[in-house]
């Protein structure tokens, strides 16, 4: 057995501390109308935080886990569930072909940059184009992560680096309401991605890299590449029982693999072409089926010039506008390949020498 390095952490917040740092959400003088009531939401607030009550709404496990007497949270079990039955409906041959949009730009017109993002107009020419070849499109807009109120991807807290079976698919890292870390879009954004047969992300080059929101999307899906299905077997977060269970041999079990995907990555500089890279190698090592070389795009939109004029630039762009097209015309294809049996790779059905 390994050791279990400590000593990062810092120390937990005293309640002098956590009185200064709950108020910064209620610096509105308005809230002073309702300060006797706020005092009583903060001692609520500190006793769970002091406590630790990550979960408060637990149950017996019950058959089907490992542990059936450990107190599993309500909340993950739910989201499990939902996951079970939108697996369910996503291999019944008799459901209609659903490709999830996925727009990774942070840009929309509700927020503080006032303008839609080009990205988003790619989705709805992907929408379009994929509606008229009859298949059922949903839309993933991660730019809600900027306008909605109190919604959330929190960061990944990087479990899988302990040991793989302490990261639970789906993330039992969240919700914690003990640390007020609630409203975490993921439970959500997990059921879409099982529901689909297809997934296509559109997103532009922010700084070289993928932007924030859909970062935070990529490594919240590292549970579903390996992640562990039953937390009673951790008993929750218990990282030497989660290490001994890697250690034991571990399946890594890739809980996305077999649905088609495609990609739309557009840049005004520099960047395209390693983002669009990066993203490919990312969904092909989780056992998603690429849809041939039309359907992972990269181009540049207006390259060194004005982010004023970004939008005429895409309205003149029309053979560009084709190319989006086509990614929908080739996962579509892809998706007909996959769920009629013709589709075959090369590497279909072999072992993995290194599994991780």
């Amino acid at each position: 057995m390994t050791t279990i390095r400590k000593g990062q952490a810092p120390a937990p917040l005293d309640r002098n501390e956590f009185h200064v740092q709950f108020r910064r959400s209620f610096t509105d003088p308005a809230f002073e109308r309702v300060r006797d009531a706020l005092e009583q939401v903060e001692q609520v607030a500190w006793e769970a935080y002091d406590e630790g009550r990550k979960a408060p709404r637990t149950r017996p496990a019950g058959p089907g886990y490992a542990d059936p007497a450990y107190a599993l949270s309500d909340e993950w079990r739910a989201t499990s569930e939902r996951l079970h039955q939108a697996e369910r409906v996503q291999k019944d041959p008799a459901t209609p072909s659903r490709v999830l949009l996925i727009n990774g730009a942070a840009r929309n017109d509700g927020t503080c940059p006032g303008e839609m993002a080009k990205s988003w107009r790619m989705v709805q020419l992907l929408r379009e184009t994929l509606q008229a070849d009859g298949l059922d499109v949903h839309v993933l807009d991660l730019s809600r992560l900027t306008s909605d109120y109190d919604l959330h991807i929190h960061p990944c807290k990087g479990c899988v680096s302990t040991a793989m079976p302490l990261c639970h698919w789906p993330c039992s890292c969240y919700p914690n309401h003990a640390a007020r870390q609630t409203n975490d879009w993921m439970a959500e954004i997990y059921e879409q991605w099982v529901a689909a047969h297809g997934v296509i992300i559109v997103t532009p080059v922010y700084w070289y890299q993928a932007p924030s929101p859909l970062k935070l999307m990529i490594d919240r899906l590292v549970c579903a590449d390996g992640g562990n299905p039953d937390p009673t077997t951790t008993h929750g977060k218990k990282a030497d029982q989660a290490k001994a269970l890697e250690l034991a041999g571990w399946p890594y079990p890739k809980h996305l693999a077999g649905r088609a995907f495609g990609l739309v990555v557009h840049g005004d500089v520099a960047g395209v072409e390693s983002l669009r890279r990066n993203l490919s190698d990312w969904l092909s090592w989780m056992g998603l089926i690429p849809s041939g070389g039309q359907a992972q795009l990269d181009r540049y939109l207006g390259y060194y010039e004005s982010y004023a004029e970004s939008h005429d630039v895409l309205d003149r762009a029309t053979a560009f506008q084709q190319e989006v097209r086509n990614v929908g015309r080739a996962v579509a294809a892809t998706i007909r390949h996959i769920r009629s049996g013709q589709m075959h790779e090369g590497d279909e059905g072999l072992t993995r020498p290194r599994p991780k």
